[in-house]
């Protein structure tokens, strides 16, 4: 079950901490110097100084609705003078992100009966969905299983071919058709190949946008049935790409996503290339979904799994 590849020891590799803290890094800076400018050295943490501080986790993409949650929280805590400095409110304020965080983190994930396990990767174009199959496909291959990509977004010639060259790259197999063709046929050609090899994975690239949004989500939807005919429970996992550094703007796109295609999971892209990484949080807290991966770099091994301690310790550390 892919549950189990997010909490696994295979994870917990040293440098792990320290590439989300480089990830981080832009993010971190700017939340950290702006709290020592809101809590002075000496001055009493009250409601005043929380005041001051929202506009500080609104920067950093934290949302407003999440903001205000967590504020409240903390209020209630200066009124009977239960945070003594800023270190005090620091380590508060990690508690209140992880609770959050781990809330969306404990649904279940969908149980896998045999082989193979059916990964959607859905999303709009542009926010890296592609690249970040093939650098899933880099994890599953690093952990020893089998892997089949599946080239399903054949509205764009340029899709195929670039998962073909992330094929190249990780070893991995690539079912495509002719740009324009039927994706569920495509799905289907996967789904038995996987089926009779006994593969472990099956990830598949889907469209980012057709005509309409209707369009989109019934064809979504058709790839979905095809799946359920080969595999029982497929998709085991629907996972949802987004730009991180599109922060809140972003968020609406993600909300019709998972209204619609039934996602379970997001991968967090380009976390790296901004300073408005609490956006982690408010996906947590506004979609209710558990963030899986995030990308932090070009390369192939530059996709990691999510933890979401690790997160909330690295704005910090």
């Amino acid at each position: 079950m892919i549950q189990t590849l997010f909490g696994g020891p295979e994870e917990t590799k040293p440098s792990f901490f320290d590439r989300m803290k480089e990830a981080v890094s832009r993010t971190r800076e700017n939340l950290a110097s702006r709290i020592e400018d809101v809590v002075s050295i000496g001055k009493e943490i009250d409601r005043a100084t929380l005041d001051d501080l929202e506009a500080t986790l609104i920067g950093a993409d934290l949302g407003t609705t999440t903001t205000h949650e967590v504020l409240e929280k903390l209020r209630d805590k200066a009124d009977r003078k239960q945070i003594k400095d800023v270190d005090e409110l620091k380590r508060l304020l990690k508690d209140e992100l992880l609770a959050i965080m781990t809330s969306a983190a404990s649904r279940p994930a969908t149980p896998v009966d045999g082989m193979p396990e059916v990964i959607l990767v859905v999303g709009v174009n542009g926010t890296g969905k592609t690249t970040t199959i093939g650098k899933l496909a880099n994890v599953f291959r690093a952990q020893g299983k089998t892997v089949l990509l599946c080239a399903a977004d054949t509205f764009r010639a340029a899709a195929i071919e670039q998962l073909e060259i992330w094929g190249q790259r990780t070893g991995t197999e690539v079912i495509k058709t002719k740009a324009g063709g039927d994706p569920s046929a495509v799905l289907f050609e996967a789904l038995q190949k996987a089926v009779s090899r006994k593969t472990d994975y099956v990830v598949v690239d889907t469209a980012g946008r057709l005509h309409t949004k209707q369009n989109l989500m019934q064809e979504l939807e058709k790839m979905r049935r095809t799946s359920q005919r080969l595999v029982p429970g497929a998709p085991h996992e629907t996972l949802l790409v987004m730009d991180a550094t599109t922060g809140q703007n972003g968020l609406q796109q993600a909300r019709q996503f998972t209204q619609s295609a039934g996602v379970t999971g997001i991968v967090l892209t380009k976390l790296d290339g901004t300073a408005k990484g609490g956006v982690v949080v408010a996906i947590s807290r506004e979609l209710g979904l558990p963030v899986r991966f995030v990308g932090v770099g070009e390369k192939a091994g530059d996709l990691l799994p999510f933890d979401a301690k690790e997160f909330v310790d690295s704005l910090f550390a």
